[in-house]
């Protein structure tokens, strides 16, 4: 379902068979195994090969599909067409299609029709580019008047051998003015047997006058979950093997063009020995991706402010072959996840399961104000990523950047302060100098301020994850949260039972944070059995009951009875309160968490 390139005549090969009466049905359901490959034949590459024949064969452009539908059924037929979008939609083989529509004819069927899964008395011929009837010009290469005059001279003359005469003309946003200009009067006043097909990825080139004389249709982007279904598909039918996450990154580097999925698909296929299957891990190299769960790993290292790991989780990946500014695209993307996981839930952010659960994590977490600051450090840093003349050493510095401004308040939680008389200085007057050492500033004024403040005093598990949480190492919180089954509690030790797949350097992970924020020592301590509900055990269960006593409720009972596709959704998980005296937490909506 993809485009040829501009600089190729799709026409211009030899004529091929509609199908191969060897080869299964390519959207068939019960397709059988196609036939082994000859090594001595010319190899038609997949773009080519699985190129729609039909509208049925068309993926995402639903819309489009049933608009023509409509207008045909109707005889409400348009005389111009506007094809748009971006590369590899499907906009020449949308074009084509449409030309076969207006002139199909069989025994049975004698006007205009979009069902084309039976081949009428022209389909062939348009398809090897032969049909009389049927013009097509590349505007790329012909843009001046001159051959736009040639083209329309014959527009007066009726057809030959079919009901209409087709003008396709692919990248029309090429043409010259004055070739504009010409076009123009024929669209106005077009012979009731002329039709005209236009295709562009550039529809702001495209002259208003020309756009407002045709019916346009704008191709989509075809999301990865749609294009992924039909990458397996082409899989078994070349009796290929491929593990689903090789094929789903291949989607996501797509951007949404058929045709370049199936480029990359198969250059995919080859990247494995015979009888063998591709890898993600193959995959993910050939396109010179990071590995996506150490880059999540690193977002979760520059919201916590760590420093240290970032920069270590950075080099790890560079050290592996990751493309400097493709991992600030990445941190970019998961940026932009957390945020509509925060507002849609998981599932809207169209990611892995895994990923999608710690993204949602995050989100619950962070303020929308606090992720739209991220938002707009990550962007700069990556304009400066691509820019600079050492791509890592850029990263490396906006990473230091973005890590020191996750430990800052924001200035709704300055302003705050301020309205409450606080003195954000911490020392008053002026001979503490103007700020032109390491001693003052932001981070200085935060230290100072926090030095007056009552000594956190941690006296039960709840505590220590409200300081965790306020401490904003979420991914620390979340290995808390989902794999400590507290054994026992008491002020300088804990003692857990790790639940299954739990991170081996926990514990030690937990120790070394408590004694960096309290100035203790702790000693974290695992057994192998006796431990209590972890806290997502306990949510989770906690939630099933109110379900269930939801459920039970007379009038719950008789809402669901009358809209029986409504769901129950229940928030029980109160946020977390540090100590007794503690002030309580900001609006996490709106603002940051101090």
């Amino acid at each position: 379902m993809t485009d040829m390139p501009d600089t190729e005549d799709p026409f211009a090969d030899a004529p091929v068979p509609e199908r191969d009466e060897n080869t299964a049905d390519i959207f068939g359901d019960n397709a059988p195994v196609s036939a082994p490959v000859d090594k001595n034949a010319a190899y038609t590459v997949l773009a080519r090969k699985y190129r729609p024949r039909s509208f049925d064969d068309l993926i995402g452009q639903e819309a489009m599909v049933r608009t023509l539908s409509n207008a045909f059924a109707t005889g409400r037929i348009a005389h111009a067409f506007m094809l748009t979008g971006v590369r590899g939609v499907g906009k020449t083989t949308t074009a084509r299609l449409l030309a076969r529509a207006l002139n199909y004819e069989s025994d049975t069927v004698k006007g205009p029709s979009v069902d084309l899964t039976v081949f009428g008395a022209h389909c062939q011929a348009i398809i090897e580019g032969r049909h009389i009837d049927v013009l097509e010009l590349d505007a790329a290469s012909r843009t001046g008047v001159d051959a736009m005059r040639e083209l329309l001279e014959s527009v007066r003359y009726a057809p030959v051998e079919a009901r209409y005469k087709v003008y396709v003309i692919d990248e029309v946003h090429m043409l010259s003015t004055g070739a504009f200009n010409a076009l123009l009067k024929t669209l106005e006043e077009p012979p009731p047997h002329a039709k005209f097909i236009f295709a562009t990825t550039e529809i702001r080139k495209v002259p208003v006058t020309i756009l407002s004389r045709c019916q346009r249709f704008d191709l989509r982007r075809v999301e990865p979950e749609t294009l992924t279904p039909h990458l397996e598909k082409i899989c078994r039918l070349e009796g290929a093997s491929i593990e689903p996450d090789a094929i789903a990154l291949i989607a996501r580097a797509a951007e949404g063009s058929v045709r370049d999925s199936l480029s990359l698909l198969d250059q995919a296929l080859v990247q494995a020995e015979a009888g063998q299957s591709v890898s993600a891990e193959t995959v993910r190299d050939m396109l010179g991706l990071a590995d996506r769960s150490a880059t999540l790993s690193l977002f979760e290292n520059i919201i916590s402010g760590q420093i240290q790991e970032a920069l270590l989780a950075f080099r790890t990946l560079y050290g592996f072959g990751a493309d400097p500014s493709q991992i600030m695209g990445d941190l970019l993307e998961y940026c932009h996840a957390t945020s509509v996981a925060k507002v849609l839930g998981a599932e809207a952010t169209r990611l892995p399961k895994e990923p999608a659960s710690r993204v949602t994590a995050l989100g619950a977490q962070l303020s929308a104000g606090t992720l739209s600051r991220l938002w707009t450090l990550l962007l700069k840093a990556f304009e400066e990523v691509r820019r600079a003349p050492d791509p890592a050493a850029a990263t490396e510095m906006a990473l230091v950047r973005i890590c020191y401004a996750a430990d800052l308040p924001g200035p709704e939680t300055l302003l705050k302060r301020l309205e409450a008389g606080e003195n954000l200085l911490g020392g008053g007057g002026g001979s503490s100098g103007g700020g032109g050492g390491g001693g003052s500033g932001p981070r200085a004024a935060l230290r100072t301020h926090a030095a007056v403040l009552p000594q956190i005093q941690l006296n039960s598990f709840e505590d220590v994850l409200a300081l965790i949480g306020e401490k904003r190492d979420i991914g620390l919180r979340v290995d808390v949260e989902r794999y400590v089954r507290l054994v026992s509690f008491q002020r300088g030790a804990i003692t857990y039972e790790p639940a299954p797949h739990a991170p081996i350097d926990l514990a030690r992970k937990l120790s070394a944070r408590l004694k960096e924020w309290t100035g203790e020592r702790w000693l974290i301590a695992t057994e192998g059995g006796g431990g209590a509900e972890t806290v997502r055990e306990r949510d989770e269960r906690e939630r099933a009951e109110i379900l269930e006593a939801a459920r039970k409720d007379p009038f719950v009972s008789a809402f669901l009875a009358a809209f029986p596709k409504t769901e129950l959704r229940v928030n029980n998980k109160p946020a977390p309160v540090l100590a007794a005296d503690a002030a309580p937490p900001e609006d996490t909506d709106e603002k940051d968490n101090d």
